[in-house]
């Protein structure tokens, strides 16, 4: 297959994944996040060297077990965030922080293979930001490479191989976008990477994994260790 990477995004994108508190409901979740946490989020990154988008996804809740995360909150900064003393929330700053486990800074590179457009329709009777969209399926995996696999052999076979392979087998199924999230420090990060896969619906996705041939990237990450999530809403601070 053709080595077609594309070029990949300047700058770093930070992801924070979220896991509630045992006590806490998905609902109470989502509440403080909104309305708690991301006003203040959007208020810190407002000037020059802020983020240039602010994203969090909220993974939707299949089967009765809590899931391992709840969402992941993306920035996507001039360059990467240093690595604090103390992971946010510790101690918490708001209720939202109340209602989480404290989460660290993930950074890393993205690469966009279908560069999709997503819906957005800030209100107009409240303040535009924070907003949400929805109208999609979104799929976000966590994936983890086997011990013994190189880093820059996984890098390259996942950007000229796997990604490109992907790509044309979304632009089959009617796959709107995709995206590749690489780990700058992958010794030190909770995953290798995170895909963003978008469909117009549940028989798109299905159709996607159908169709989709092997390319020898099961051979270099950890299937079994792999975490996979559908999304049908994102909240959206800066855009």
């Amino acid at each position: 297959m053709a080595m077609t990477r594309p070029e990949p995004t300047p700058g770093a994108k930070m992801h924070y994944l979220i896991r509630r508190r045992p006590t806490t409901s998905r609902d109470e979740l989502i509440a403080h996040w909104f309305a708690n946490h991301m006003p203040a989020v959007i208020a810190r990154n407002s000037g020059a060297d802020g983020a240039a988008r602010y994203v969090a996804t909220l993974f939707d809740q299949e089967g009765d077990a809590p899931p391992l995360w709840d969402g992941v909150a993306q920035l996507w900064m001039r360059e990467p965030l240093p690595r604090p003393p103390r992971p946010s929330g510790d101690p918490p700053q708001d209720t939202f922080q109340e209602k989480v486990e404290p989460y660290w800074p993930w950074a890393t590179q993205e690469w966009v293979f279908v560069d999709g457009a997503l819906p957005l329709d800030p209100p107009t009777l409240n303040p535009p930001f924070p907003c949400t969209r929805s109208g999609f399926l979104k799929q976000i995996s966590l994936v983890k490479k086997k011990p013994g696999i190189d880093d820059a052999t996984l890098m390259n076979h996942w950007l000229d191989v796997h990604g490109p392979n992907v790509r044309e087998t979304m632009q089959k199924v009617g796959g709107f976008r995709y995206v590749v999230n690489l780990s700058l420090d992958p010794e030190n990060a909770p995953y290798f990477g995170l895909p963003e896969l978008y469909f117009p619906d549940r028989a798109a996705q299905t159709a996607f994994w159908d169709a989709l041939e092997p390319d020898g990237f099961t051979d270099l990450v950890e299937h079994q260790q792999t975490a996979r999530y559908r999304c049908t809403t994102e909240m959206v601070g800066i855009e």
